[in-house]
């Protein structure tokens, strides 16, 4: 038995549970008890500052990584879950699953992505919070499917299949576009990097353009929303402002399906 005690609550503390403290040994749930009465220190947009690594961005980084692998090594893999205009109006979970995937064959797909979700990501991860920027995230990923739905028939695109993270990659730079504006920052860099990416997609071939404005669309609307809320009212339109839109992209996306007689099939 340890003769170690807590000199906050006094009961005995075994070496692996001691805690070094201000003033003395703390045992564990002390710690865990005075980390809980700290208050919650927020970002000018009202998010919970978090310390340490961007788990969010790291996340959806390792996720596209593993999935990237289980493209290489499962022969269905890709086609279980890319993103096909007309399949996806029986399978619509494709819609977000193709954001998770990347060109087996070129690898500077996933890299460049992957780099660009580095750059954005952490930067927003802290300034609305884990939640809003994860539901960003993947609201920016549905928009750019359903930006590929709406541009289908005007870009005779409804056979062509996609994948990658591009479409919420651009929701995240639509986002920190935003994000930047409202906090007084310089967006000129940023206007830059949005030209210069949207541009490419209309000059090199096997780029899906049309995912691209669909994500950045979808994420500075819901970044807008976000970041110019009243104070008071952020934890309110942090739920209604990602139902609001979501209804939104799910009519358009069935007027558009309506369009080409999907219901009557």
């Amino acid at each position: 038995m340890s003769y170690v005690r807590c000199q906050r609550c006094g009961r005995p503390t075994c070496p692996e549970c001691q805690r070094q403290a201000a003033v003395g040994i703390h045992c564990v749930d002390c710690v865990a008890e005075a980390a809980r009465a700290l208050p919650t220190t927020r970002t000018a947009l009202g998010g919970v500052r978090h310390e340490g690594r961007p788990i969010v961005t790291l996340t959806l980084i390792g996720l596209c990584v593993v999935s990237f692998v289980l493209q290489l090594v499962v022969p269905d893999w890709t086609t279980r879950w890319l993103f096909h205009p007309v399949v996806a109006f029986y399978e619509p979970w494709r819609f977000l699953t193709a954001a998770f995937l990347h060109s087996p064959g070129q690898y500077l797909h996933i890299v460049f992505n992957m780099v660009a979700l580095w750059f954005v990501g952490p930067t927003l991860e802290n300034a609305l919070g884990r939640a809003r920027y994860i539901t960003l995230y993947l609201m920016s990923a549905v928009g750019g499917s359903v930006g590929s739905v709406l541009l289908a028939t005007a870009t005779d695109s409804w056979a062509t299949s996609s994948v990658g993270a591009s479409g919420a990659v651009f929701g995240l730079f639509g986002a920190i576009l935003v994000v930047s504006k409202r906090l007084g920052g310089d967006v000129r860099g940023i206007l830059v990097l949005i030209g210069i990416n949207l541009a490419l997609g209309f000059v090199m071939s096997n780029i899906a353009w049309q995912a691209h404005v669909g994500g950045l669309v979808t994420g500075g609307l819901l970044a807008a929303a976000y970041a110019y809320a009243p104070p008071a009212r952020r934890q309110l339109v942090a739920v209604l402002a990602p139902v609001a839109l979501g209804a939104v992209l799910l009519v358009a996306t069935l007027l558009a399906y309506a369009s080409i007689g999907a219901f009557s099939s």
